[in-house]
């Protein structure tokens, strides 16, 4: 016969058969509580109550006895079975990653060991250890004066809690570790905090851990995110320190990481991914236990966003996930720069299912995650036109700015979110965290990989604040990377195109081959927006109705080859019909002009009021009055005569 636990009904029925009398309610809460219905715990329990003549009432001195004599049971255990209920009664979950990393043992033997567990009589159905059980488990660690096995898992409990995102026991037991100068384990205890103060954007004080606990290429990663490029540089080419680590793939992983983001910094991008991506496979059988201050696929994945690379950061990150990498803790941060890449290739509803599921209202997401989490949210509701989205993720974004300090990695979020609170004329609250990345990327000596995006973000930023100087000193700078690769270049063209345009200088030819460029690096919205922008602002009808069907051609889809053909956007109506359409042109006003450009782009009434600073109801009247001067019966007449009207 296999016993099972007894539910509550069976709980009572097994009572009144040894107690001879129903217990009460009280006396069944008292005993479920400290049992959890495990049969041998009710029978030690409620034999005890018996033998001492208590019935009627809960009697918790009673629980002695029963305690020393279950503490007899417990020492009587294997040793791994031990460990095993040990630190499972210290409060660390059933997960077999977790369990094996600290307890030393491979998974498959975590998992037989979870087997022979729930056959102990110690451990309750959901895999839980009893209350009483785990007061007789802490009663055998506290036999050593010392704090006994208990105090020896401290660190890697601690190791665990990090791993699975608890960041705040992390460090509260790393602390009572690191404050004990004869704990064993107080260099490991170190390590938890570094990487824990890392993913809450404290890279400095990171690093110093680091450096304490000899982990080089740990410290190194820290260390360029803080500008500190000669320090890191001088730890890579320590060679006694590489000598002197144990083989191992997480080693191996590691140094590869290290080397990957120095390169990003002072050599090729393709180096720079390369040593990445195979630092991320290294990790992929065991990564999921690996408590980094950053994982070589989110760092991969970042590269990849700042030079276009969308493939390939997809491709990473995709398996980061798959695999569990960097454990827990790091999930989010993998699906935020998925929800990244998303935006990036125009595919907004992905990026706002994987923002929507990356941030659950129940938990807050760390400082690091949080700028990721609000710039994505920020970038979702400028490129949608969505003012009211706008301001609420604004609201979000201002927290998580003063929360995150400035450093390398937190670069993209940053300038994304510079042009957003251009967008709403609050620029006070990036402005200084601007100026110190300014400062960290002249400590780097302005890498184009890092540099190039925040350029390229600060030219929209100032155009957005009609702040004409900034925007050219951006666009100036963007220009000194074009030489550094194609991405750069692209950027750098449409930068200088974005110059143009917002000085009402429109040259059709110059706008098709920055927008085709944007659209062919793998940014279709931004392609489309600038060719809309320049159609927006040109006064030349001619011009207007190739810009504007470029920009639905990019949005919608590959450009038409350029240069004639059916699907030219160029090509304008001819016959009878394009000579009626351009006898009607003049029946439009500039304002009216402006409001079909932007229907025709497929904008609300609400998104044109406030693209031209007009309510949405202006706009429904203006609409109403084409109509009528135009003949149209409803929308979709009115739809093809304007097209009719811009391709004249």
């Amino acid at each position: 016969m296999v016993l099972g636990h007894l539910d509550r009904t069976q709980l009572a029925d097994r009572v009144s058969a040894l107690l001879g009398v129903a217990p009460s309610p009280a006396l069944l809460d008292w005993l479920w509580s400290r049992t959890a219905g495990l049969p041998r715990l009710v029978e030690h329990l409620v034999g005890s109550m018996r033998d001492h003549g208590e019935l009627d009432s809960p009697a918790p001195h009673l629980e002695a006895g029963i305690i020393e004599r279950l503490r007899t049971d417990v020492a009587a255990l294997d040793p791994s079975m031990f460990r095993l209920l040990l630190v499972r009664a210290l409060g660390v979950a059933a997960d077999v990653a977790a369990l094996g990393h600290i307890l030393d043992l491979e998974p498959s033997a975590v998992a037989d060991l979870l087997r022979g567990a729930r056959a102990s009589g110690l451990v309750c159905p959901d895999g839980s250890i009893a209350p009483l059980a785990r007061e007789a488990l802490a009663s055998c660690a506290r036999i050593d004066p010392a704090g006994g096995p208990a105090r020896r898992f401290t660190a890697r409990r601690a190791e665990a809690a990090a791993l699975d995102g608890d960041l705040d026991e992390a460090l509260r037991l790393a602390d009572q570790v690191i404050t004990d100068p004869a704990a064993a384990d107080r260099a490991r205890a170190a390590t938890v905090v570094a990487a824990v103060l890392a993913h809450r954007g404290l890279l400095a004080r990171s690093a110093e851990l680091y450096r304490w606990t000899g982990s080089a290429p740990l410290a190194v990663v820290a260390l360029l995110g803080t500008g500190e490029l000669d320090e890191a540089g001088r730890l890579l080419d320590d060679r006694d320190e590489i000598r002197h680590r144990p083989p191992t793939l997480l080693a191996g992983a590691e140094s590869l990481m290290a080397r990957g983001l120095h390169e990003s910094v002072i050599g090729s991008p393709t180096a720079a991914l390369s040593a990445l991506t195979r630092a991320a496979t290294l990790l992929g059988p065991s990564g999921d236990v690996a408590l980094l201050p950053d994982t070589p696929a989110a760092l991969a994945g970042l590269v990849a966003l700042h030079v276009g690379h969308f493939d390939v950061a997809e491709s990473v990150l995709d398996q980061a996930v798959a695999c569990r990498l960097g454990g827990p803790v790091a999930d989010p941060r993998h699906r935020l720069l998925q929800g990244w890449t998303a935006m990036f290739r125009g595919d907004h509803p992905l990026a706002h299912a994987v923002l929507l599921r990356t941030t659950p209202e129940d938990r807050a997401l760390e400082p690091r995650d949080e700028l990721l989490a609000a710039g994505l949210q920020v970038g979702l509701a400028r490129r949608e036109g969505d003012l009211r989205a706008l301001h609420d993720a604004w609201r979000r974004a201002r927290e998580a700015i003063v929360r995150h300090p400035v450093d390398l990695l937190a670069l993209l979020p940053l300038g994304e979110l510079a042009v957003g609170a251009a967008r709403l004329r609050d620029q006070g609250w990036v402005a200084p965290h601007l100026a110190e990345a300014r400062t960290l990327l002249d400590r780097l000596g302005n890498p184009p990989l890092w540099a190039a995006p925040l350029h390229w973000q600060g030219v929209h930023a100032a155009i957005a604040a009609q702040q004409p100087a900034e925007a050219t000193r951006c666009a100036e700078a963007l220009a000194t990377t074009a030489e550094y690769g194609p991405y750069p270049a692209v950027l750098a063209a449409a930068g200088q195109c974005w110059l143009q345009v917002a000085g009402g200088t429109i040259g059709p030819g110059t706008v098709e081959s920055a927008a085709r460029g944007l659209h062919a690096a793998g940014l279709p919205w931004e392609g489309s927006r600038l060719a809309g922008q320049a159609a927006i602002r040109t006064t030349d009808r001619k011009a207007m109705s190739a810009l504007l069907a470029l920009a639905r051609s990019l949005h919608r889809g590959p450009a038409s080859p350029a240069g004639g053909g059916a699907s030219s956007p160029a090509r304008g109506a001819s016959g009878p019909e394009g000579s009626a359409a351009a006898s009607a042109v003049g029946a439009l006003t500039e304002r009216e002009w402006e409001i079909a450009t932007l229907l025709l782009g497929s904008h609300t009434y609400k998104q044109i009021g406030e693209r031209l600073f007009i309510s949405a109801k202006t706009v429904e009247h203006h609409v109403a009055r084409m109509r009528q001067r135009l003949g149209s019966d409803g929308r979709p007449e009115l739809l093809a005569q304007l097209r009719v009207l811009l391709d004249s």
